[in-house]
């Protein structure tokens, strides 16, 4: 009798434990990205999201066991929908910075790369600003971006755009002198497609944490501290088993770890 007992009580803890793991493993985690922010999130001609982020968000979410589903919003509501609960988490290459700790968490980076200006082939700038005083400076508005220039280029005029394309295409047009960006968006820019051909890296890289962070992580609602570690538990997977170093070949001829 005894050995009944046993073996039943085995069993019902066996069946409490799958079903356990089946909610943990089914559990739904809703991502916030832009979707107009090439190589790192943007949409197809079929109107699908892809990019880097996407594909990183979609690796870690395997490795978590999250079932997840992605959410496009236009980046300067992107951390007010967050705090709304639209979306549980934002994968969408955020910097990590003291400002944006104010209002959510973030998980550890999953990539680190610098801010540069380009401006048109042969423009002969002197990227500082005394050298850049008088002219006319853009940048996606309510970025780290942004917010570096209305710290330090008050000399010049600064203009800033609701997306990166839309900075990018007035430089073109010759609306702009400058544009400061992530040095890979604009990198991608220049290198494929025709527009971004008539423009170039102008100045040093730019890395200061204060304004740039310490790069970009996945913002989530402040006390959500279960999300926050499997992300970075799904991170340090994904990097320790070749994972992350697949999809940024992908993407990109050079680590952005």
């Amino acid at each position: 009798m005894r050995r009944i007992v046993a073996i039943a009580a085995a069993a019902a803890l066996a069946t409490a434990l799958a079903a356990g793991a089946a909610e943990a493993g089914g559990k739904k985690v809703r991502i916030g990205t832009e979707g107009a922010y090439p190589p790192f999130n943007y949409f197809d001609s079929n109107k699908n999201l892809i990019g880097f982020d996407i594909d990183i968000a979609k690796a870690l979410c395997e490795k978590a066991n999250f079932d997840c589903v992605f959410v496009a919003q236009d980046w300067d509501g992107i951390i007010p929908g967050l705090l709304a609960k639209k979306y549980d988490a934002i994968i969408a290459s955020m910097s990590i910075t003291a400002e944006r700790k104010k209002r959510v968490d973030f998980t550890d980076k999953y990539y680190n790369t610098p801010a540069r200006f380009i401006a048109k082939k042969g423009a002969g700038l002197t990227i500082s600003p005394a050298g850049m005083k008088g002219k006319v400076i853009g940048a996606q508005r309510s970025t780290i971006h942004s917010n570096y220039l209305e710290d330090n280029y008050s000399g010049s005029t600064l203009r800033f755009y609701a997306t990166q394309d839309e900075a990018n295409m007035d430089l073109v047009a010759g609306r702009l002198d400058a544009v400061l960006a992530d040095s890979i968006v604009l990198y991608e820019w220049m290198n494929k497609t025709s527009e971004g051909k008539c423009c170039e890296f102008v100045g040093a890289p730019l890395t200061d944490p204060k304004w740039f962070g310490d790069g970009a992580g996945i913002a989530i609602r402040k006390g959500d501290t279960a999300l926050r570690e499997a992300f970075n538990k799904a991170i340090a997977a994904i990097r320790a088993d070749g994972t992350y170093e697949r999809i940024n070949a992908k993407y990109f001829p050079f680590s952005i770890y």
